[in-house]
């Protein structure tokens, strides 16, 4: 099974897209814990 995906670019890019998706939610994520703290 992983010697297709592998050797797919389609399923490159659609790992690439999650984790790039993840990335953002994450570093928003971050960001807004980071702000509330300094408010309070």
């Amino acid at each position: 099974m992983w010697d297709l995906v592998l050797k797919d670019p389609v399923a490159w890019g659609s790992i690439l897209g999650i984790g790039v998706v993840v990335a953002i939610c994450a570093f928003y994520l971050y960001l807004f814990i980071h702000n509330v703290k300094e408010e309070l």
